[in-house]
C-alpha cells in the first residue's frame, strides 16, 4: 500500500529519493491504519472485523449485534482477557462501549469472546427464539467448562433436552444404546449417566427444538449457580468465601454451596475502599442500626470490578432507565455508571417492533470421535432474516443440520409437518411451553437513601435510587383474540377494584393467541376494557367471567382495549387468584396401565411446561372455614414466632399439665397413604422460641415422640430462625418436672446432617425415654437445596429412624414451608413404594386442611415435585438394574 501510495505522488520523477513523500505516505498508512480482531461465537464459529482502534467499543458490538443480526441485543457482550498477552482466558474484562478499543485492547489483543452478560431471570421474557438459542448454547458452555456447578440429577435432565433438540425423538430403529455415546453431553460421561439421559429423551416425545431449549433453559434457572458472575472473598472470619452479582442481588458461596441471599430490594449502597468491599443492607422495622457488612477482596482491581458488576447488574435490572443524575457532581471516586439499556427498556422495545424470526442452524453437540467433526457453516449462511408478514402462520426452519452427515434428518416424523403449495416443507408453530415464574416490577422503590457516614472514600453505589423514568406514556391499543383448539386464549389476568388494582395481564403463554396476535398482548398491559365494558372498577372474579362468557360467543371473540406496558410493583405482594392457562385436568382419568407410571408422566410433563406451579399457586394458603381464634388470643400471641402463622383451632396440640397454658403453636398433620391401613404421624410445629422451649419439650413428653426432625439452623442470614432448645453433650436441661441429658452429638461426612441422642426422664416414675434429633443445615433461607438427590437421601435417613407409631416432631422456623417439603416427600416415597399414584397437588391439600400455609412458596413445591420424581426415577432404575441381574 505504501508503495503503490508513494507512486501516485512521485508519478513523473526519475532518480529521485524523495524522504519526506515516502515518510508522508507511511503516516497516512499508519492514521488509517485498524485493527483486525476475531470475535469467537458460541457456537464455535469465529468472524473477524475490521475496526479504527480510535473506535469505541460501541462501535465493535454494533458490528458484531449486525452481524449475528441479533435484536435482543442488551443481554450479550465482548470479553477479552485480562492478560496482556491474550494466551490467557482465566481472567476476562467485558469490553466497554464507553471507552475506545485503543485503551483497552493493546496490539496483541485480537481475540474477543461473545457471551451472555445478563442472564436472564426468566426465558419467557426473551421474545425472539435466536435469543433463546444463544442463552442455550451459552449455558451448554458453561456446564462443559464447569463455570456452572449443576446437580446430577439435572444434568442428565438438562441432556435430555440437549439430545431432544439435536437428534428429535426417539427411535428404537435408529438409536441404538449406545447413541449418545459420540455426543459429548455433560462433564463426566459414562455408560450408566447415558442410560439415564436415553430415560428421559424418551420422555420428551414430540418436543421441537425450540420448545427443548426453552425446557433446558427453566430447569437451568433454577440452578443455584446460574448467572452468577463470581468474585473471590475473605469474610470477616478470613474464611475464603465467593460473592457472586445475579439479577436478584448478591449471593454469597462457600465450597460451592449457597450461604445466603441478599436481594437488590434489601440493600441500600454497595461501595469500595482499597481492599474492602461494602454492603450496607436496608434497616428492618424492629432495628435501631445499620447493618454494613465487609468482605476483603484480593486487590483494589478486584474489588472495583465486583463494585461495576454490581453496578451493572442493578441498574440493568431493577431501574427503568440507567440515566441517573448524580447528587453530588463534584464528588471523589469512581464516576462509572452503566450505560446500556436496562432489562424493560430492551422488553418494550421488542414488543414495539414485532417479532423477527430467524432461519439458522443449530450447531450439534461436540462430538467425543474427532473425526466426525468438520467445519459448520459460515455466520452469514446461518442468520438469514425474515420478517413474517402474518404471525399467525409463521414458519420454523428447525431442523438440525448434523455437521459431518449427508444431510438434515427428518427428526419429527411425517406427521409433524405441513405441506406448502409450492412443496416446501414448513414445520408446525411452536408451541412453546407457559412458564409460571411471577413477572417481577424492575423499578425500585423510591426509598431515601440514608445520610452517608463518611466511611467510604469511593461515592457508594446506591441501590435505592431510582430514576426518573423516561418513558413517554402510550395510547390504548384494541386487541382482538379467538381461542385456541383447547378453548384458551394464553393469558391470565390479576389485580382488581377489590384488591385496588386495576386488571392487569399477569402472563402470556408464548406461541398462544395472546402472543401471537398483533399488536401482541404483554405482561403488565392494563385491561382497560374486555368486550367494550368497562374494567376500571370491575373485580377480578368479573373480568375472568367476561373472559370465559366470550369463549361461548361470537365464535370466541375477545376484544380487549389495554393500556400497554404498565407495570405495578404492589402486584408482587399480591397472591395469584385461581384462574390459569393449562386445566386442572382430573387425576382419574387415568384408566389403563401403571397407574403409578402415569401418575409421574404427568408429574414430569407438568415440571416441564410448568403447569405443577400454575396448579399450585390456585390452592388456598389457609383453609376458609379454619379458624385460629386461640393463637390470636392476648395471652398467646407472643408465643408465636410469626404473627400471620398460627395453628388451627381444630388439629392443633393441646397440652395438658403445662403450667404455661395449652397452647403451643403446633398441629397435628395425619397423611393416610392409599391403597394400605398406614397413616404417617406428625406434628409440624415452630422453631421453638427461648420463651416456649419449655412448651416445646413438654409437648415431647406428652405425645410420647422419639423422633424429631429439625429443617433450619439457629441463625440464617443474621437473624434467629430457632432458639437452641438442647442441651450440649453430657449436660441436662431440667423442664418442669422432666430431665433432657444430650448423650451423643455428630455430624455426617458430608456436613450437612448433624445426629443427636437425648434421654429423657420422667420426674414422678424415674422413666427413660430415647429421643433422637436429626438435623438437616444446609438448606438455605428462601431457597431449596442445591439438588433432589441430597434431599432425598435425607429423607431416607428420616424415615429410617421411624419407630413406632408415635408422632414425628418437625419444625423449621415457621413450621410450613420445609416442614411441609419433608412431609409430601416421606408420603409420596410411601406411596411409590406401594405402587399407588402420586399427586402432590393432593397431599399439598390435605397438608393444608390440617395446618395453614403447608409448603411456603410455588420454589418449594416444584423442588418438591422434582424430588418426587427423581424418587420415582431412582426406583426406575434400581428395578431395571435388579431385572438384569436376574436375567444374567
Amino acid at each position: 500500500m505504501i508503495e503503490n501510495f508513494s507512486r501516485q505522488m512521485f508519478r513523473g520523477s526519475s532518480g529521485t529519493y524523495n524522504v519526506y513523500a515516502l515518510e508522508l505516505a507511511a503516516t497516512t498508512f499508519r492514521k488509517f491504519k485498524g485493527l483486525e480482531l476475531t470475535v469467537h461465537f458460541l457456537d464455535r464459529t469465529e468472524h473477524v472485523f475490521h475496526v479504527d482502534k480510535r473506535s469505541k467499543g460501541s462501535v465493535l458490538l454494533d458490528l458484531v449485534y449486525h452481524h449475528l443480526e441479533l435484536v435482543e441485543k442488551d443481554y450479550f457482550g465482548l470479553q477479552y482477557p485480562e492478560d496482556k498477552s491474550g494466551t490467557s482466558t482465566e481472567c476476562m474484562i467485558w469490553l466497554d462501549p464507553s471507552k475506545t478499543l485503543k485503551k483497552q485492547l493493546t496490539n496483541c489483543q485480537t481475540n474477543l469472546y461473545f457471551r451472555v452478560k445478563f442472564y436472564v431471570s426468566d426465558p419467557s421474557k426473551l421474545q425472539h427464539e435466536y435469543t433463546r438459542y444463544q442463552f442455550y448454547l451459552q449455558i451448554k458452555k458453561d456446564i462443559f467448562e464447569e463455570r456452572l456447578l449443576v446437580p446430577p440429577s439435572t444434568s442428565i435432565l438438562l441432556a435430555s433436552y440437549m439430545v431432544q433438540s439435536e437428534l428429535g425423538d426417539y427411535c428404537p430403529e435408529e438409536h441404538d444404546k449406545n447413541y449418545l455415546s459420540n455426543l459429548q453431553l455433560i462433564p463426566g460421561q459414562t455408560p450408566e449417566l447415558e442410560e439415564n439421559i436415553m430415560e428421559l429423551h424418551k420422555l420428551h416425545k414430540g418436543k421441537l427444538p425450540a420448545v427443548a431449549e426453552f425446557h433446558f433453559l427453566d430447569h437451568a434457572k433454577k440452578i443455584d449457580m446460574y448467572g452468577v458472575d463470581l468474585h473471590n472473598a475473605l469474610d470477616s472470619t478470613n474464611k475464603s468465601i465467593q460473592l457472586g452479582v445475579t439479577h436478584m442481588g448478591l449471593v454469597i458461596f462457600r465450597n460451592n454451596i449457597k450461604l445466603n441471599t441478599f436481594s437488590w430490594s434489601k440493600i441500600m449502597k454497595i461501595s469500595f475502599k482499597r481492599k474492602q468491599f461494602f454492603i450496607q443492607l436496608r434497616r428492618e422495622p424492629s432495628e435501631d442500626y445499620d447493618t454494613v457488612l465487609v468482605f476483603n477482596m484480593e486487590s483494589y482491581r478486584s474489588a472495583k470490578k465486583l463494585w461495576k458488576s454490581c453496578v451493572e447488574h442493578h441498574t440493568f435490572f431493577r431501574l427503568h432507565s440507567p440515566k441517573v443524575k448524580r447528587k453530588f457532581p463534584f464528588s471523589l471516586g469512581s464516576k462509572f455508571s452503566y450505560s446500556g439499556r436496562t432489562e424493560i427498556q430492551t422488553v418494550i422495545d421488542v414488543q414495539q417492533r414485532g417479532k423477527i424470526e430467524h432461519k439458522f442452524v443449530r450447531s450439534p453437540s461436540r462430538q467425543i470421535v474427532k473425526h466426525i467433526i468438520s467445519t459448520g457453516p459460515s455466520m452469514e449462511e446461518k442468520t438469514k432474516t425474515f420478517l413474517t408478514p402474518n404471525r399467525s402462520t409463521r414458519s420454523y426452519d428447525n431442523k438440525v443440520t448434523s455437521l459431518g452427515s449427508k444431510g438434515p434428518r427428518k427428526a419429527w416424523g411425517a406427521e409433524s409437518q405441513i405441506s406448502s403449495e409450492d412443496g416446501d416443507n414448513l414445520e408446525k408453530p411452536i408451541d412453546a411451553p407457559f412458564s409460571p415464574g411471577k413477572i417481577l416490577s424492575y423499578a425500585d422503590d423510591d426509598i431515601p437513601s440514608p445520610v452517608s457516614n463518611g466511611l467510604y472514600d469511593t461515592p457508594p453505589y446506591s441501590a435505592s435510587h431510582s430514576p426518573v423514568s423516561q418513558m413517554v406514556e402510550e395510547p390504548s391499543v384494541s386487541i382482538t383474540l379467538f381461542p385456541d383448539a383447547e378453548g384458551k386464549y394464553g393469558f391470565n389476568v390479576k389485580g382488581g377494584v377489590t384488591q385496588s388494582l386495576p386488571i392487569v395481564v399477569m402472563r402470556v403463554a408464548p406461541n398462544t393467541p395472546a402472543d401471537t396476535c398483533t399488536p401482541r398482548l404483554s405482561e403488565g398491559d392494563q385491561i382497560l376494557q374486555i368486550n367494550g365494558k368497562d374494567m376500571s372498577t370491575a373485580s377480578y372474579e368479573e373480568a375472568v367471567k367476561l373472559i370465559q362468557e366470550a369463549r361461548t360467543t361470537n365464535d370466541g371473540k375477545l376484544v380487549l382495549q389495554v393500556k400497554p406496558n404498565v407495570i405495578y410493583s404492589g402486584l408482587d405482594d399480591y397472591e395469584e387468584p385461581p384462574y390459569q392457562y393449562v386445566p386442572l385436568g382430573d387425576v382419574q382419568t387415568v384408566q389403563s396401565g401403571n397407574v403409578l407410571e402415569q401418575s409421574m408422566l404427568l408429574l414430569a410433563d407438568g415440571l416441564a411446561s410448568g403447569a405443577v406451579v400454575v396448579r399450585f399457586e390456585t390452592l388456598y394458603r389457609k383453609h376458609p372455614d379454619m379458624t385460629c381464634d386461640e393463637a390470636l388470643k392476648p395471652k398467646n400471641i407472643n408465643k408465636n414466632r410469626y404473627r400471620d402463622i398460627s395453628p388451627y383451632d381444630t388439629t392443633r396440640v393441646i397440652l395438658k399439665n403445662d403450667i404455661n397454658g395449652d397452647y403451643i403453636n403446633a398441629n397435628y398433620v395425619n397423611m393416610t397413604i392409599n391403597g394400605t391401613e398406614m397413616v404417617n404421624r406428625y406434628i409440624a410445629t415452630q422453631g421453638p422460641l427461648q420463651s416456649t422451649t419449655d412448651d416445646f419439650w413438654q409437648m415431647i413428653f406428652e405425645e410420647k415422640c422419639t423422633l424429631i426432625i429439625m429443617l433450619t439452623t439457629l441463625v440464617e442470614r443474621g437473624r434467629t430462625k430457632c432458639h437452641k432448645y438442647w442441651p450440649s453433650v453430657g449436660e441436662c436441661l431440667t423442664v418442669q418436672n422432666t430431665t433432657v441429658k444430650c448423650i451423643k452429638e455428630e455430624t455426617d461426612l458430608t456436613g450437612s446432617v448433624v445426629y443427636r441422642d437425648f434421654i429423657l426422664t420422667d420426674g414422678d416414675t424415674e422413666e427413660l425415654r430415647e429421643i433422637k434429633h436429626i438435623q438437616y443445615v444446609v438448606w438455605p433461607d428462601h431457597g431449596v437445596p442445591a439438588s433432589p438427590s441430597e434431599f432425598l437421601s435425607f429423607t431416607d435417613i428420616v424415615r429410617e429412624a421411624r419407630k413406632g407409631d408415635a408422632p414425628v416432631v418437625v419444625h423449621c422456623s415457621a413450621g410450613i414451608g420445609r416442614t411441609g417439603v419433608l412431609i409430601l416427600m416421606d408420603t409420596a416415597l410411601c406411596l411409590i413404594e406401594n405402587e399407588e399414584p402420586v399427586y402432590p397437588l393432593e397431599i399439598v391439600k390435605v397438608m393444608r386442611e390440617q395446618r395453614a400455609m403447608m409448603i411456603q412458596n410455588a420454589s418449594q413445591y416444584r423442588f418438591a415435585c422434582e424430588c418426587v420424581y427423581a424418587a420415582f426415577m431412582r426406583r426406575a432404575l434400581q428395578s431395571k438394574k435388579e431385572e438384569v441381574e436376574e436375567n444374567g
